[in-house]
């Protein structure tokens, strides 16, 4: 019979006292309990012990206004040691000091000690450390950024600007060997703004990896270790990269140019990243955790507080937290991306790879840029040819012909469900499948493609031909051959296979994959992309735009197998293939360093004002994006404003900017008093702090570049203003407007007229419900021309009327 055993220890514990009491209870199937008294956190030393008595919080205060890291950290012990009996404890319980950047601490507490923090004058919040989720050749040539076809240099716009920008990537790390981040020809000096370094640790030299390129290395795993234990030891306690996802995104944002980059032969060209010439810093705060890869909130905001205090420009993040989301400043991203547009830094986040249900869309505050994940015009066909007799045509990364036995899988697994015996019970019957390829369904039994390989790895069967729905299906690096075909084409060879006399071997010929370029329409919305409404904040339009996510080929650790899914594949790469919006953020990450770069007075909102006005909407058919890969169009909520265009950006005419009276308004509007926004928010002289006595509950009137109103009920003016920032200082724009189904909009005035540079002019919108409706949404929009200039924003609108009619009807009948 198993028991409970419960032990609360009182004096100072050692990691010997809970190994003993662990000992003792283990051999007899004991349950293991311990709680310690609020004072033990800081005495006992990162052991087990820990996971059960405490957890790591992070302490937001808000602004750094001691501007000195001594006093900034002094601080922070003073006000720990309030919640601790002694000074030496306070000081063995915190991780990490918020020195620099903005002001806070990370450390060990349990509930009661972050409860009593939180209660303490000048606390903003406090909330636990979570785990965050880690979420080319092509691509930019798609984005218009193409390769001269003269030469190997790249397009002007990659070559004119981005020199002096320095891109921060926080990630699991970085190769620094890869060809992507050696110096460009003609590479300056590092920019004198630079304040940071490269740190050795293991198997990361500073002198041999850093160069004028990679100019920054860093690394931050205190928060990791309390929750996880030590590293393991095939991870380098260093800014060097175990799992690839790191030297990935950054080869993708800045790598410089590498020709003949290729994976075994497929999808061949030059790779770089969108900024060539920027500079990169590399801030690890993502780690291994056997065949996972965690990164924890109190690692992630160390490394913004750095980041920002190194003089960094851009900031790209390519993770996020599953959903529920917690309340704005209850988050590392958010709190770090806020004191990061301070300082006019912009930041980049992936949207997250939940779709595609509604509303899971995270990093959705408006001081950052939230982005969805498409594809782009490149395919990888790969033929199949079925007894000498039947073609068909899937996607795959094959890359030798493959000639073998076609069989079902309910021959090798029961009832037919691709599972393997380690993966979902003992699925596999043990009947080997060497010299075959297995014909497996998505639908039988709900699998999963990665599943579906490992059983017939396991099987020892020569391919798979995996058969889902085509908006499904993203080819993948795969440990054994694999290829994706659709419904269709997947039951016709069923089918073939049943009309096969019995014993009858029926082959199948499988080619190599092809590269095709510009014959598929594209970009079309990533079934696994986040979608729209955002929970946290449903007046403002989340994501923000869409960027190049699929099947994203870039540099790769040569000692990291190009697919973790088992930890003995033998093969090694240069360059390997990614799919997420985690490949989306870095794309835009490059452009956001290029707009930097040739407009170094815009805002991080003027910078993602001129992204979402110039983004397109329509296909390379030039009909609408797709939804997924079916014929249903993308909406805003799956592309936000629409798929960037970088080249337009660098010319949007107009531009929505955001003042800090803006971030007041939106902060009132969540809840935070005025004295803890003067804690937040740093205020230029002459800048009045007030929330109003009746400020609406919508954030539907902040300055955004799309228009969002969730909750429609009667009509609603909104207020907008634009800043000419076009190379002409006298311009005439006029509005034209497509309503959403059953709203009235009027704009005023539908002429806007600017006689000098960056003049700032307001129009506002009236929004009228003209229909009885109920928890629908409608999509329209609302552009401004000079002929030349087409600044488009989104109107997205949910008439809510139903509602009111009723509650009308009844209260009238019960008088």
């Amino acid at each position: 019979m198993e028991m409970t055993c419960y032990f609360v220890l009182r004096g100072e514990c050692s990691p010997d006292t809970f190994n003993i009491l662990f000992l003792a209870v283990y051999g007899a199937r004991f349950s293991l309990h311990i709680y310690l008294e609020s004072s033990q956190c800081g005495i006992c030393s990162p052991s087990k012990v820990l996971q059960h008595c405490c957890e790591v919080y992070v302490v937001y205060l808000g602004l750094n206004k001691i501007h000195d890291p001594i006093l900034t950290t002094n601080h922070h012990l003073q006000l720990l040691s309030n919640v601790f009996a002694r000074k030496e404890e306070a000081e063995k319980s915190m991780l990490y000091s918020y020195k620099r950047s903005f002001s806070g601490f990370s450390a060990m507490l349990n509930s009661t000690q972050a409860t009593t923090l939180a209660e303490m004058d000048g606390v903003i919040s406090v909330f636990r450390s979570r785990m965050v989720e880690l979420h080319t050749t092509r691509s930019w040539d798609f984005l218009g950024l193409n390769l001269a076809s003269h030469s190997s240099e790249a397009n002007p716009l990659q070559l004119a600007y981005g020199h002096d920008v320095i891109v921060a990537v926080l990630d699991s790390g970085i190769w620094p060997e890869s060809y992507s981040f050696r110096e460009e020809p003609g590479t300056g000096p590092i920019p004198k703004s630079w304040k940071g370094q490269c740190v050795s640790g293991d198997k990361f030299d500073p002198k041999r990896a850093c160069n004028r390129k990679l100019i920054g290395a860093k690394y931050y795993c205190k928060g990791f270790e309390r929750k996880f234990g030590s590293l393991s030891k095939s991870e380098y306690r260093s800014a060097r990269d175990f799992n690839g996802h790191g030297t990935h995104t950054a080869s993708t944002a800045v790598g410089s140019s590498v020709k003949n980059a290729s994976f075994f032969g497929i999808a061949q060209g030059t790779a770089r990243g969108g900024a060539p010439r920027a500079r990169l810093a590399v801030y690890k705060v993502c780690w291994s955790v056997g065949m996972d890869t965690k990164c924890t909130e109190a690692d992630i905001i160390a490394a913004f507080d750095d980041a920002l205090g190194d003089g960094v420009n851009v900031i790209s993040a390519s993770f996020g937290l599953p959903a529920p989301f917690k309340p704005f400043f209850l988050s590392s991203a958010d709190i770090g991306s806020f004191h990061a547009m301070q300082q006019g830094v912009s930041v980049v986040f992936s949207g997250g790879n939940d779709g595609p249900d509604p509303s899971l869309v995270g990093n959705v505050a408006p001081w950052s840029i939230c982005v969805a994940a498409s594809s782009i015009d490149r395919t990888f066909p790969t033929r199949i040819l079925v007894d000498r007799n039947l073609s068909f045509v899937g996607q795959s990364f094959v890359v030798k012909p493959i000639n073998a036995e076609l069989v079902y899988a309910i021959d090798y697994f029961a009832d037919g469900a691709c599972m393997c015996r380690v993966c979902r019970g003992r699925n596999w019957n043990k009947k080997t499948a060497r010299g075959k390829v297995i014909l497996c369904f998505s639908t039988v039994g709900s699998v999963f493609v990665d599943e579906a390989e490992l059983a017939a790895f396991n099987a020892s069967a020569s391919a798979l031909i995996f058969v889902e729905p085509v908006n499904r299906q993203v080819p993948e690096v795969d440990i054994i051959p694999t290829i994706l075909v659709d419904i269709i084409q997947g039951t016709r060879m069923y089918h073939y296979l049943g009309l096969s006399p019995k014993g009858k071997v029926v082959v199948v010929q499988i080619s190599p994959s092809m590269t095709v370029i510009k014959k598929s329409p594209a970009p079309a919305v990533a079934m696994f992309s986040s979608r729209g409404p955002s929970s946290l904040a449903p007046d403002i339009l989340k994501p923000d735009i869409t960027a190049p996510g699929i099947n994203i080929l870039a540099a790769w650790p040569c000692k990291t197998p190009p697919t973790t899914l088992l930890p003995n594949d033998p093969r090694s790469v240069n360059w390997n293939f990614q799919s997420g919006t985690s490949m989306s953020c870095p794309h835009v990450s490059g452009v956001v360093a290029l707009l930097k770069s040739a407009h170094p007075d815009w805002s991080p909102a003027a910078i993602r004002s001129a992204l979402m006005t110039t983004a397109y909407t329509s296909d390379t058919t030039q009909d609408s994006i797709l939804y997924g890969g079916i014929a249903k169009p993308a909406d805003p909520f799956d592309i936000g404003a629409g798929h960037i265009d970088p080249v337009r950006a660098m010319d949007p005419g107009l531009v929505y900017d955001l003042k800090t009276t803006d971030y007041i308004l939106f902060l009132c509007n969540i809840g935070y008093t005025i004295s803890q926004i003067k804690r937040i928010v740093e205020i230029s002289p002459g800048t009045i702090i007030s929330c109003p006595k009746s400020f609406p509950l919508t954030n539907s009137n902040l300055n955004y570049p799309s228009i969002t109103v969730s909750n429609l009920q009667s009509t609603m003016t909104l207020k907008r203003t634009v800043r000419n920032v076009g190379r002409k200082k006298t311009a005439i724009y006029f509005a034209s407007i497509v309503e959403p189904n059953g709203v009235e909009v009027k704009v005023w005035p539908r002429v806007l007229i600017f006689s000098c540079f960056w003049e700032e002019m307001s129009y506002y919108v009236t929004l009228k419900p003209e229909k009885h409706s109920q928890g629908r949404y409608d999509f329209g929009e609302i552009i401004w021309s000079d002929g030349f200039h087409s600044v488009r924003s989104p109107l997205v609108v949910l008439v809510n009327t139903s509602t009111n009619r009723s509650n009308t009807t009844a209260a009238a009948a019960e008088e």
